[in-house]
């Protein structure tokens, strides 16, 4: 299962256990995701990083001073950064 981490602006908008789509936002030599309907976004993700999957299960969110954070996990192998 591939991880991938959210930043959400709210409280409450999403919790462990729900299913969530994506949808895949294109930059010049990024790729980044959104959480449907604009719940959370991912960072920027290299190309050679991108996600295949369109459908996940958030397993975790979390709050700290920076704001709140939304884990989800994907249907597909945990990517290796070199």
């Amino acid at each position: 299962m591939r991880k991938m981490e959210f930043k959400m602006e709210r409280p409450g908008l999403l919790e462990p256990g729900q299913k969530i789509t994506v949808t895949e936002g294109l930059l010049p030599s990024n790729y980044y995701y959104v959480i449907d309907p604009a719940l959370a976004m991912s960072a920027n993700i290299p190309f050679r990083y991108r996600l295949k999957s369109r459908e996940g299960v958030v397993t975790d969110v979390i709050e700290n001073a920076r704001g709140f954070y939304v884990t989800a996990e994907f249907d597909e192998p945990e990517i290796e950064k070199r």
